[in-house]
């Protein structure tokens, strides 16, 4: 009598469905079926729960102790030496299952953002599948410690996400422990990635704690004898390597107190912030600009009540564009190159005339968040910009926005290939230039520069800015006194991305011990220490009592603490964020190139 036996066919056994054969013993039987990759729906669920529980850890929710969780069970797919079927469409499902809900306040500001929405979303969607490969091509192929691979390939992750494609330096897995003030210290010596790497690193010591028969439950595996498990051979190396992720972790928190404890926080020059509450929609209705202009300087009055030395306007909320002649060119000839141009309206001396009424009616200096236009023979370049007016000089430094917003300031290549024009819901010529330096604005002894929107998103660049605009030799001073960061959040309506925001802010003042002042359009505008402590925010002036900090109107006073402390990660930057990126290159040249490594290095145990 015959026993039918599956037998997996040559071509896929991972993707097909196994066929019959009658010649085969029943030991046979066994180890075939034990042999057949799991089901995908082992993945898909334990991917589904490391993005629910990612998506939990950030705002709105904003449960940070998920975050320390949150991809143990996505660690679950590296432990497994069989991948299940379809193990990278599962996680890639997840990853659109975390982004899709994390960035939906996208679609807020105008109906054309929701393809952008979705298409940030289906890009950022790869880095899940991605970290699940490159991590098991470390530990399978190369059989490196999952330990040593995992935080190493998350942090590289991490680093391509903010540089690739202008870059997107949002919800870090460090950024969910925001508030646990002692433990984010550790950005001054790698960045927020140091935060990142550290979180990851305990989650894979937890997730090779948890018993081999789980991830047989989580049917991960098809029996769990015969396929291997990543983990030390003894049950004591485990909790060896356990004990070495918490001694990281209480290594981490004691440079996080020690460095808290070096604080000697100076009072500097009282700043006032001036947040409106203009939404996006009403900021481009020309008609409205009066009154919106009427509002500012009405909360300007009551932020000179106050007499800071400082007021600061939002993005763009002084509506009316600052004309320039740039490079010896005249009026005439400016007219005669670009005659679609209404330079006779754009001429307007009223323009600097309010400007430097309003810094010498308040008697301290103002930085403005205005449109800018530069017209020469050639060309004529919109910048959106901050300008510093002091009552003494008038208008005395612009900074003109380095970092675009990819679709909102800008559509990559149309230079080049004026076809994409066509695809967008954006008219012809729309965008604005780049800048091309940091600037750094001085007021009675004060040295600091501005950035705009979500420049202070940026790790690399907010470094480039304090680095690009230290103070002369003879000053004393090693860096700028503070940032000023000028935004309109005006686009989404109060949702988490105002306090996604202020969060992300937050790091880069730990990272280069560096407050930051925030004046925004619609919240949050707030005061931060180099600790990254919020002192203040914004508080609606209509209501008090409410605590309400977006889409209210505010006026914050204070005077900025200045911090005198240097960072390593000032210095040097990313060294520790692109040694992770290298090694993510090297797995991934070894995974695409790995059929030619020595067969004895891919199937050593």
């Amino acid at each position: 009598m015959s026993v039918l036996t599956m037998t997996a066919p040559e071509a896929a056994p991972e993707t097909r469905s196994p066929r019959y054969r009658r010649d085969a013993t029943p030991q046979e039987i066994i180890d075939q079926a034990r042999a057949a990759p799991a089901p995908m729906i082992g993945a898909l669920a334990v991917s589904c729960l490391s993005a629910l529980l990612l998506w939990a850890s950030f705002t709105p929710l904003d449960y940070g102790p998920l975050g320390w969780v949150a991809i143990i069970p996505l660690l679950l797919l590296i432990r497994v030496e069989r991948p299940t079927r379809r193990m990278y469409l599962a996680t890639y499902l997840a990853g659109l299952l975390f982004w899709i809900p994390t960035l939906q306040w996208m679609r807020l500001g105008h109906p054309a953002m929701y393809g952008a929405w979705l298409a940030l979303s289906v890009y950022l969607a790869f880095y899940f599948p991605v970290f699940v490969g490159l991590t098991r091509v470390a530990v399978w192929r190369l059989r490196i410690p999952m330990i040593l691979a995992a935080p190493v390939v998350w942090v590289g992750l991490e680093v391509l996400r903010s540089r690739l494609i202008t870059g997107f330096g949002w919800y870090y897995l460090g950024h969910s422990q925001h508030r646990w003030i002692e433990l984010i210290q550790l950005s001054d010596l790698v960045g927020a990635y140091g935060v990142s790497g550290l979180m990851a690193l305990t989650a894979t010591a937890a997730a090779e704690l948890i018993p081999e028969s789980l991830l047989a439950w989580c049917r991960l595996i098809p029996g769990a004898s015969s396929i291997e498990i990543i983990a030390p051979r003894s049950h004591s190396g485990r909790w060896k390597r356990a004990g070495v992720a918490l001694a990281m972790l209480g290594l981490a928190l004691g440079y996080g107190y020690w460095r808290r404890s070096q604080a000697e926080f100076a009072p500097g020059p009282r700043v006032a912030l001036v947040q409106g509450n203009v939404t996006t929609e009403v900021k481009h209705d020309p008609n409205d600009w009066p009154r919106i202009q009427k509002r500012h300087e009405m909360l300007t009055g009551l932020a000179v009540k106050q007499q800071p030395d400082i007021i600061i306007w939002p993005e763009t909320m002084f509506r009316w564009p600052l004309f320039s002649l740039t490079n010896g060119a005249t009026i005439e000839e400016v007219k005669q190159a670009h005659p679609q141009w209404p330079f006779d309206r754009l001429q307007d001396p009223t323009v600097r005339k309010r400007l430097v009424d309003l810094s010498q009616m308040s008697g301290c200096a103002m930085v403005m968040g205005i449109e800018a236009i530069d017209a020469d023979r050639e060309h004529v370049r919109i910048y959106n910009s901050a300008a510093l007016i002091r009552p003494d000089m008038g208008l005395a430094a612009r900074y003109d926005k380095l970092h675009r917003v990819i679709f909102g300031e800008y559509i990559p290549l149309v230079e080049w290939l004026p076809f994409l024009q066509r695809l967008t819901p954006f008219p012809e010529g729309f965008g604005v230039a780049a800048g091309a330096h940091p600037v750094a604005f001085d007021y009675k002894g004060y040295r600091f520069a501005p950035i705009i929107c979500y420049e202070d998103t940026v790790p690399h660049l907010v470094r480039n800015v304090i680095n690009s605009t230290r103070p002369p030799s003879e000053s004393g001073k090693t860096k700028i006194d503070f940032l000023v960061n000028l935004s309109n959040d005006g686009w989404f309506h109060g949702s988490s991305e105002l306090d996604q925001h202020l969060i992300t802010a937050a790091f880069r003042c730990v990272e280069f011990r560096t407050p930051l002042v925030r004046a925004v359009n619609t919240g949050i505008s707030a005061f931060i220490d180099g600790d990254g402590v919020i002192r203040k925010r914004a508080t609606d002036i209509n209501d008090l009592t409410s605590h309400a900090s977006k889409q209210v109107e505010a006026v914050v006073v204070d005077a900025v603490p200045l911090d005198h402390r240097d960072s390593l990660y000032l210095r040097y930057g990313d060294w520790f964020g692109g040694l992770c990126l290298a090694s993510c290159i090297a797995l991934c040249v070894t995974g695409v190139f790995g059929r030619w490594l020595p067969r004895r290095v891919a199937s050593q145990s």
